[in-house]
C-alpha cells in the first residue's frame, strides 16, 4: 500500500522560510500528480500547490510568488519551499499523491507562523 510521510513543519516567525518534504513509499505509478494541501483551525482543507510528473505546477493565488513546489521522481518525493511566511499560512499541511484514479494522503505536518 502507498504511504506518505511529511516532515519539516514547525514554528517560524512571519517573513521567515520553511521547507516541507514528503516521501512516498510503496507502489507508485510513475504517471502521478503530487501536491500539498492545508487546513487551518475551523477552516476547510484547501489546495496549496500541485505538480505533475513532467513538472507542470499549479498554485493557489494566496501563495503564488512565495511558495515553490518541486519533486524528485527517482525518490518519489515532493517538496514545498515556503518563503515570506505570513500568520495566515498557519495550518496543518498534508501531502497528496494521485494516480490511477486513487488518492493517498499523508498524516500532516503542522506549520505555525507567529507575528
Amino acid at each position: 500500500q502507498v504511504q506518505l510521510v511529511e516532515s519539516g513543519g514547525g514554528l517560524v516567525q512571519a517573513g521567515g522560510s520553511l521547507r516541507l518534504s514528503c516521501a512516498a513509499s510503496g507502489t507508485i505509478f510513475s504517471n502521478n500528480i503530487m501536491g500539498w494541501y492545508r487546513q487551518a483551525p475551523g477552516k476547510q482543507r484547501e489546495l496549496v500547490a500541485t505538480i505533475t510528473r513532467g513538472g507542470s505546477t499549479n498554485y493557489a493565488n494566496s501563495v503564488k510568488g512565495r511558495f515553490a513546489i518541486s519533486r524528485d521522481n527517482a525518490k518519489n518525493t515532493v517538496y514545498l519551499q515556503m518563503n515570506s511566511l505570513k500568520p495566515e499560512d498557519t495550518a496543518v499541511y498534508y501531502c497528496n499523491v494521485k494516480f490511477l484514479q486513487s488518492s493517498y494522503w499523508g498524516q500532516g505536518t503542522l506549520v505555525t507562523v507567529s507575528s
